[in-house]
């Protein structure tokens, strides 16, 4: 089944090239601020600067193959993949230098966005290890997707993490800051084609979710191409 891109109460609204937030019901409680998440998204995505966004990456820089994975922490064939198939892509082409594998959040629900923050808040050296968390025990902190308790739940993996509930609040609250991530999401989806997550760029060519030895032999195949 594959995850789509869906308009309702409580989505991510695409309508006449806008994003915008759905108002108060997507306000998130339990922080010092709510103004992130119930004011309008933006009139167009192309005017905002989303070049300050950082790419969150794992392997070597200059490894001969990129992998670019959309996921959302709220898809459960992302989590799928990131519990079963990921591991063994990271042990055996992420750490011996043969791929860079970048991680692309999709926003299909407010959850997704606010997970996304969250991990992003931890910086660069803890992203991966808190994304990690969100899929390994997706259902745990969604929960059964009371707003209130899934706030919580993030709050509280984000503090395991080793953030403050200071550091957190700001970072829940910056509506500059979900603005740009949004933007920058609907600009990569609309430009690189992408319907579905999981779903892949390998080297610029698009893929849709594979088991490993799929993946593994794509991989191989690419790595012989760049030789």
């Amino acid at each position: 089944m594959k995850r789509r891109v869906f308009i309702g109460t409580g989505a991510l609204a695409l309508a006449g090239g806008g994003a915008y937030w759905l108002n108060s019901n997507n306000a998130l409680p339990g922080t010092t601020a709510d103004a992130g998440f119930g004011a309008a998204m933006a009139e167009t995505t192309d005017e905002i600067d989303t070049s300050g966004v950082v790419e969150m990456a794992m392997g070597d820089k200059n490894a001969p193959v990129t992998v670019v994975e959309y996921a959302s922490p709220t898809c459960p064939h992302c989590a799928r993949f990131h519990q079963t198939v990921l591991p063994e892509i990271k042990k055996n082409y992420i750490d011996t230098g043969k791929i860079r594998f970048i991680f692309r959040e999709a926003y299909f629900d407010k959850y997704g966005l606010w997970a996304s923050l969250m991990a992003r808040c931890g910086g660069e050296m803890r992203y991966f290890g808190i994304m990690d968390i969100l899929m390994g025990d997706q259902k745990a902190w969604l929960g059964e997707g009371d707003p209130a308790t899934v706030v919580d739940n993030l709050r509280k993996i984000g503090l395991t993490a080793g953030m403050t509930n200071e550091q957190l609040d700001t970072c829940f609250s910056d509506e500059d800051n979900v603005k740009t991530l949004v933007a920058w999401y609907q600009q990569n989806f609309t430009r690189d084609n992408m319907d579905s997550t999981p779903s892949f760029l390998i080297q610029g060519e698009k893929y849709s979710n594979m088991s490993y030895e799929d993946f593994s032999a794509v991989l191989d195949k690419k790595l012989a191409e760049a030789e």
